[in-house]
């Protein structure tokens, strides 16, 4: 096989995350196609080619897979935000769950007991954050306000029509993307490092219906943003509006970042609820993305800590504490870490709301952080991002020497690596679940419990 060259191929299976595996008559090398399902017949690309194994970027579609259906959103295929909408929701959950199952049988040490996987409450409208992105569909096109198109860094896809927030969305994307073109505001383009509008930030509780739009900004150019609050204030929501905000952010990188925030309309900050709690959100808080998905995962998460009562719990990576504050009714006492202090602050705030008075939060690195803790765990609660845990940090985890940990993965291959080190220092995996808290994309959350093996 060379770079460059054109083949067609059946996909075998899908491996985690998203990889075809196309087998091509003739050749005794499969390929490596992202975007594709098992029994698709494809054409595609060579354009890698490393270390003995190849990967190709997909064409076309040339026979569907026998179980492939009508994909729910107008904008399937165009826009790289959804993979599997294409697929019923029980093969989704199916192939999560085989592409899990694989890793961790490829990474436990002995026995442990796989329980499945549990689906979302709901399949679309689940997300109640979206950053949708300024730009332009193609080169000098107009204004276009939306996600990114599959496979682009640049070109922008408008979505008023996304299937997995809910119709509150499309209508204030399609309004804040009317009033920015009658404005002839120009979009900031990320190479030239020129331009005024970055992103639009829409956050919405679940249960109580509030919802928080953030418009982004360079402070390259001046605008008159009053009509811009007016005519979101003007549309028929479902939900309520709790407030209007312009971030300005200048930094050069691609991230939505705050460099100072004025308030539109209301105040920078909605509620939400999980299992009873309540939790304030600001623009930039970390919150799980999917709430009633959420307390799928956390209850797992609970019953998967069992008994807590005169335990000093450490819930590690800990974001706005929610899963601390899950676990602190019933615990003596939980100790959350988490490296962004807006977070920290957050989770203090939650924790008064609630009125917990046994939860502590430190803003620090999990690796420097650990050593100013004054108690000793025992339980540890593992809730890293998508890279996994510094093998100095899973170090240091592992010389508490607690009897159990219960890790909560975002990204299995990154799970399985870290399991490596545990089951070598002494660890055991006892059981395992999935929850699927993303339905039509490639990404699922997983738990794994581990025990401290008796001598």
């Amino acid at each position: 096989m060379k770079k460059g060259q054109i083949l067609e191929g059946k996909i075998r299976e899908v491996v985690f995350p998203n990889k075809g595996i196309a087998e091509v008559e003739n050749e005794n090398k499969p390929v490596i196609v992202k975007n594709s399902l098992a029994g698709q017949k494809v054409r595609f690309s060579i354009n890698k080619i490393r270390k003995g194994k190849c990967e190709g970027r997909l064409l076309e579609v040339l026979e569907k897979s026998p179980v492939e259906i009508e994909p729910a959103c107008p904008h399937f295929g165009a826009c790289g935000g959804c993979t599997y909408q294409n697929l019923p929701y029980e093969e989704q959950l199916s192939m999560k769950k085989q592409q899990v199952k694989a890793l961790m049988d490829g990474a436990v040490q002995g026995e442990y007991i796989f329980e499945g996987i549990k689906g979302s409450p709901k399949i679309f409208a689940y997300r109640n954050k979206m950053e949708f992105s300024f730009g332009d569909e193609i080169k000098d096109g107009p204004l276009a306000l939306g996600l990114h198109k599959r496979g682009s860094f640049y070109d922008i896809v408008n979505v008023p029509d996304c299937q997995i927030v809910c119709g509150d969305f499309g209508k204030i994307l399609t309004c804040v993307l009317e009033y920015c073109r009658e404005h002839k505001m120009s979009f900031y383009h990320r190479m030239a490092h020129e331009g005024y509008l970055r992103h639009l930030l829409v956050r919405r509780g679940e249960k109580t219906g509030e919802i928080l739009i953030d418009l982004v900004t360079s402070s390259q150019e001046q605008h008159d943003l009053k009509g811009f609050a007016e005519c979101i204030l003007a549309l028929p929501l479902e939900g309520k509006v709790a407030g209007i905000l312009h971030t300005y952010n200048d930094s050069l990188a691609d991230v939505v970042q705050d460099d100072r925030t004025e308030i539109l309309y209301g105040q920078d900050f909605f509620y939400e609820e999980l299992l009873g709690l309540k939790f304030k959100i600001t623009p930039f808080s970390f919150f799980q993305t999917n709430s009633l998905g959420a307390e799928v995962l956390y209850d797992l998460a609970r019953s998967y800590v069992g008994e807590m009562k005169d335990k000093v719990i450490f819930d590690l990576y800990s974001g706005t504490g929610t899963i601390a504050q899950m676990l602190a009714s019933v615990a003596k006492k939980v100790v959350g870490i988490e490296i962004v202090e807006e977070a920290v602050e957050a989770a203090k705030q939650n924790a008064e709301l609630n009125r917990l008075a046994n939860c502590e939060f430190l803003a620090g690195d999990v690796l420097k952080a650990i050593d100013l803790v004054r108690e000793t765990p025992d339980i540890i609660v593992l809730d890293p991002p998508r890279d996994g845990i510094n093998p100095k940090a899973l170090r240091k985890i592992i010389d508490f020497g607690v009897k159990k940990i219960v890790y909560i993965s975002c990204k299995p291959t990154s799970l399985a690596r870290d399991l490596e080190m545990l089951q070598e220092c002494g660890y055991g995996v006892e059981r395992c679940v999935c929850v699927d808290m993303f339905p039509g994309t490639v990404h699922v959350e997983t738990i794994v419990l581990i025990q401290k093996k008796t001598s």
